[in-house]
């Protein structure tokens, strides 16, 4: 995959989570996203924020997970002593359910192809032709 693919597709999944209309929307970037941050405005009016704690397994999706808060005007942040991967935010319930975990989690499945896709070409192309995982051997485990 492409980088210029990649970005096409994490367009086209924001738009698919702010309900885009058509898939030919010249402006839908821009749209889905106004859309977004107003259903989220419409939702915090109705529905109490609650303070979320998520635990992100790597660096690249807590630097996903970040960046997707902050399009959404959404602060995050941590407590002194939390670990690195840990990510608070007071958003509603229904936000995080209905938007941000499942755009999240697509956005994240995506970019986690294409970084393997890219580690994949680099090792096999610089290190070894085979880059396939290991072999399993039977046997018992000693330390």
């Amino acid at each position: 995959m492409q980088e210029a693919e990649l970005l096409e597709k994490l367009r086209k999944i924001e738009r698919l989570y702010a309900g885009a209309a058509t898939p030919g929307e010249k402006e839908a970037a821009a749209d889905a996203m106004r859309r977004i941050q107003q259903r989220l405005k419409t939702t915090a009016q109705v529905e109490k924020p609650l303070e979320y704690k998520f635990t992100l397994v790597d660096g690249w999706s807590k630097k996903l997970f970040v960046a997707l808060l902050r399009r959404y005007d959404l602060r995050p942040y941590r407590y002194a002593r939390q670990r690195r991967n840990t990510v608070m935010v007071r958003v509603p319930k229904s936000f995080v359910d209905d938007t941000l975990w499942p755009e999240f989690m697509e956005l994240s499945k995506v970019l986690q192809q294409y970084l393997e896709d890219i580690t994949h070409r680099v090792i096999s192309g610089s290190i070894h032709a085979d880059a396939s995982e290991e072999e399993i051997v039977a046997g018992e485990y000693l330390e």
